[in-house]
């Protein structure tokens, strides 16, 4: 067991592709009586990405936070272009097969989202509720070139402050109101220690290579619409360039359940410690217990 800064415990879990690679998640414990919440992070980010969200539940919830291949403490692929939603979805079927998950709440940052939809299409009946933070069906072409502009370039540097002040040149936009030490805090997320004693960034930079050959896209509202019936929760980044507001609002008219809320002065994603995010976050959780 490891304490996190908040003393939340949680335990390291593997588990192995179908491909031979090792896979990782953090397992943080919960009441046995609800459904797990499988955490599913974006595409550069890890399991540590929701430690601030366990602090919070864990305990009340059992939270299993995911390493995709080629993130954090997962192995990476040989394979580049294995680097895709169909084989992250045959990854996290994996897992839930190995741990004998039949249903679960899943929290999606972006790529997680896509993953949430994906794994509900797969195999309907098994979620118990859904939380997308900042993607949808249409995913905006302004967003997915920026993101292209860097995922993939290296970067390595001396002192956290220096990664710090990195990814404030790389994602300031998205959070305009954050002061140094939120700088600093995101950077430890996104970014690891060498034993050279250099920081960098906590993913295989091929991840990149599948976004260079866009496959033709695919029709995502089926995907989206198979949630129906359960418990979701949308979250939307007032000035993001990935989930346009006509995009969100018309997920809530082929979902008429599904909840809307908007972080203001925030773009893409949404760090889920905002007050709007939270807030969110339990409303859904609460109907989730409301109907186990």
């Amino acid at each position: 067991m490891e304490a996190m800064a908040a003393q939340t415990q949680y335990e390291d879990g593997y588990w192995w592709s179908k491909d031979g690679l090792r896979l990782h998640y953090r397992d943080y414990p919960g009441r046995a009586d609800r459904p797990p919440i499988l955490c599913i992070p974006g595409l550069t980010r890890n399991a540590r990405d929701f430690a601030h969200v366990a602090d919070r539940l864990a305990g009340d919830w059992r939270l299993i936070c995911v390493d995709l291949r080629g993130r954090g403490e997962s192995g990476y692929s040989k394979l580049p272009m294995s680097y895709g939603p169909l084989t992250y979805l045959q990854d996290l079927e994996d897992l839930l097969d190995t741990l004998g998950i039949e249903r679960f709440v899943s929290f999606g940052t972006s790529l997680g989202g896509l993953m949430t939809m994906m794994l509900a299409a797969h195999r309907t009946g098994r979620i118990a509720g859904a939380l997308l933070n900042d993607i949808g069906p249409v995913i905006e072409d302004t967003g997915l070139e920026r993101i292209r502009g860097f995922v993939g370039k290296s970067g390595s540097w001396p002192s956290w402050m220096h990664a710090a002040r990195a990814t404030a040149n790389t994602l300031g936009a998205a959070h305009p109101d954050y002061d140094l030490s939120r700088w600093i805090s995101l950077s430890k997320r996104l970014n690891r220690l060498t034993a050279q004693g250099r920081i960098v960034p906590d993913y295989d930079a091929r991840i990149a290579e599948p976004m260079r050959h866009p496959a033709e896209a695919m029709d995502l509202w089926p995907a989206f619409e198979a949630l129906r019936g359960v418990p979701v929760q949308i979250l939307r980044g007032e000035v993001s360039d990935i989930l346009s507001a006509s995009t969100a609002a018309a997920m809530i008219k082929r979902i008429p359940k599904a909840r809307l809320a908007v972080v203001p002065r925030t773009g893409h994603p949404p760090e889920l410690d905002e007050p709007e995010s939270i807030a969110a976050i339990d409303a859904l959780l609460a109907e989730v217990s409301r109907q186990a």
